[in-house]
C-alpha cells in the first residue's frame, strides 16, 4: 500500500523539520506547511492521511484552522501540537475537532505513539462506515454450498486466482452465486484482511454514480453538505465488487476506465487526485461481448474487466447440490422463523430434485423459506410440496435432461375410447416420472386425489 501522508503545519521550520524527519524514518510521507492559508491550500490539492497542527500561528490560529479542516472533511485525523498546552486549550480543540493532543517538548517516540494511535483511530471510524454498509447488505446473504464437480471446480480456480490482484469478470444467470463467488475470491486472497465493498450498478442513479464510487465534497451539488468517501476510497487495501457491470452508461463507462486503469479517483467538486489500491471484480448476467458488438459497452473497458473470467453454472447443470442447498436453507430459515428441527421427506426432496429451478438457487431459497413459514407439521410433505405451488410446468426430468412428455404414437394406434387413450397417456406420464404421484399430477395439471382416484377406477 502508498506511504501514509502526514501534513505538518507548524511557523517553527525546526520543529516542522524534526518531526519530518522522525516520521519519515517509519515510512511516512510528510509536507510542511509554515502558516494556516498554506496548510488549507495543501489540503486542497491533495489527500493526507493525518494532520498536525501548532496551536500558536501568524496567520490563523490552530483552533480556527481545526475547524475550517474539520468542515471541509469529517475524516481526516487532526492532532494538535502546542507549547501553550493548558487543559482549557485541549478541550476546546477536541471539541473542534481534534482527535489527539501533544504538547512540547516531545521526544520522538511520543509523537510516534500519538500519531499512530490517531490514525488507527480514522482506520476504526472507516471500519466502522464499512461494516455498518456490510451489515444492511449481508441480510438475507447465504454462503456457496455444494460438493458437485462443477462447483468445486470453480472454486478451486477462484483459489488460485485469487493469490493475484488481476481485474476479475463474472459471467453467468441471475442468482447463480456471482456475487458470492466474488466475496469468496477476496476472502481467500491476501485482501482478506481489508474491506469488500459491494456496488449494485443496476440500482445506481446516473447522476449520483460518480459520488458513490469515488465519493464528493462539500457544496458540490445540492444536498451534498458534508465530504463524502466513496466506495472506492472505503475499499482501500480490499475489494470493490461492481456487480450488474452492464447497466451502466457510455459516459460512466468512460469515468470508471480510467480508474481501472490507473487506480486513481477524484471526488465530485475536487480537483484532487486521490490514489486507490483496490482489486476490481465485476459482474453482469448480460453477454458483453455482445453488448460490445451493439456499442452498448465499451470494448476497452471490457477488456480491462476480462482479464480472468468465470461463469457461475445454473442450478440445473449442478443438481446434485440440490439436497445439500435445501438442508442449508432449511436450518436457516428454520432458525429464523421459529421452527428448529424442520426436515423435508425424501419423496417431498425428489420433487425439488426434478424441478429445473430457472431462478437458480436464489429462487430455491426463497421457496425453502416459503416451505418454513406454511409447512404446519416437523417435517416437509409431498402435499406441503403440492400446496406451495412449485411452478413444475409440463416438463419433466428424462434421462438425466430437462424433456416434454410427448404422446407416443403408439397410444393412437387403433380406435380406442377417450377413457382408454386419457389411461394410457397418464400411464406413459407415471412411467415418465418414475412412478411419482405428485409430479406425474402436476405435469397432467390435476391434483394428486384426483390422479389417484383415476388410477383406483383404472385398476392401476
Amino acid at each position: 500500500m502508498p506511504a501514509q501522508r502526514i501534513l505538518i503545519v507548524d511557523d517553527d521550520p525546526a520543529i516542522r523539520d524534526g518531526c519530518a524527519q522522525v516520521l519519515r524514518r517509519r515510512g511516512y510521507e510528510c509536507m510542511e506547511a509554515e502558516t494556516g492559508k498554506e496548510a488549507l491550500k495543501l489540503l486542497d490539492e491533495s489527500d493526507f492521511d493525518i494532520v498536525l497542527v501548532d496551536l500558536k500561528m501568524p496567520d490563523i490560529n490552530g483552533l480556527d484552522l481545526i475547524s475550517n479542516i474539520r468542515q471541509r472533511d469529517t475524516l481526516i485525523p487532526i492532532v494538535m501540537i502546542t507549547a501553550y498546552g493548558t487543559i482549557q486549550n485541549a478541550v476546546e480543540a477536541m471539541r473542534l475537532g481534534a482527535n489527539d493532543f501533544l504538547p512540547k517538548p516531545f521526544d520522538p517516540e511520543e509523537l510516534l505513539m500519538v500519531v499512530q494511535r490517531t490514525l488507527k483511530t480514522k482506520m476504526l471510524a472507516l471500519e466502522n462506515l464499512y461494516l455498518r454498509e456490510e451489515l444492511r447488505k449481508k441480510e438475507g446473504e447465504v454462503r456457496i454450498v455444494g460438493d458437485s464437480n462443477a462447483l468445486l471446480d470453480l472454486l478451486a480456480r477462484a483459489r488460485r486466482v485469487a493469490q493475484t490482484d488481476s481485474t476479475v469478470l463474472i459471467t453467468g444467470e441471475s442468482g447463480t452465486g456471482k456475487g458470492l463467488l466474488a466475496r469468496y475470491i477476496h476472502e481467500q486472497s491476501p485482501r482478506k484482511d481489508a474491506p469488500f465493498i459491494s456496488v449494485d450498478c443496476s440500482t445506481l442513479v446516473p447522476s449520483l454514480f460518480e459520488s458513490e464510487l469515488f465519493g464528493h465534497v462539500k457544496g458540490a451539488f445540492t444536498g451534498a453538505t458534508e465530504n463524502k468517501l466513496g466506495k472506492f476510497e472505503l475499499a482501500n487495501g480490499g475489494t470493490v465488487f461492481l456487480d450488474e457491470i452492464a447497466n451502466i452508461n457510455l459516459d460512466l463507462q468512460a469515468k470508471l476506465l480510467k480508474v481501472v486503469e490507473e487506480k486513481e479517483i477524484t471526488r465530485v467538486g475536487s480537483h484532487r487526485i486521490t490514489k486507490v489500491d483496490v482489486r476490481i471484480i465485476a459482474a453482469t448476467n448480460k453477454d458483453l461481448r455482445q453488448a460490445v458488438e451493439e456499442g452498448r459497452f465499451r470494448e476497452d473497458l471490457f477488456f480491462r474487466l476480462n482479464v480472468v473470467a468465470f461463469k457461475t453454472p445454473p442450478l440445473r447443470d449442478r443438481k446434485e447440490d440440490i439436497p445439500l442447498l435445501v438442508d442449508y436453507f432449511l436450518k436457516r430459515f428454520s432458525l429464523k422463523h421459529g421452527r428448529p428441527g424442520l426436515t423435508i421427506a425424501k419423496d417431498a426432496l425428489d420433487i425439488l430434485k426434478g424441478y429445473h429451478w430457472p431462478g437458480n438457487v436464489r429462487e430455491l431459497e426463497n421457496y425453502v423459506e416459503r416451505l418454513v413459514i406454511f409447512t404446519t407439521s416437523g417435517e416437509i410433505s409431498v402435499d406441503d410440496i403440492e400446496l406451495s405451488g412449485l411452478p413444475m410446468g409440463r416438463q419433466t426430468k428424462i434421462g438425466g435432461k430437462e424433456k416434454p412428455v410427448h404422446m407416443e404414437d403408439d397410444l393412437l394406434k387403433g380406435v380406442v375410447s377417450l377413457d382408454e387413450l386419457e389411461r394410457r397417456y397418464v400411464v406413459k406420464v407415471l412411467e415418465s416420472v418414475g412412478g411419482n404421484k405428485t409430479m406425474a399430477a402436476q405435469l397432467l395439471g390435476i391434483d394428486r386425489k384426483t390422479l389417484r382416484l383415476k388410477l383406483k377406477r383404472w385398476g392401476v
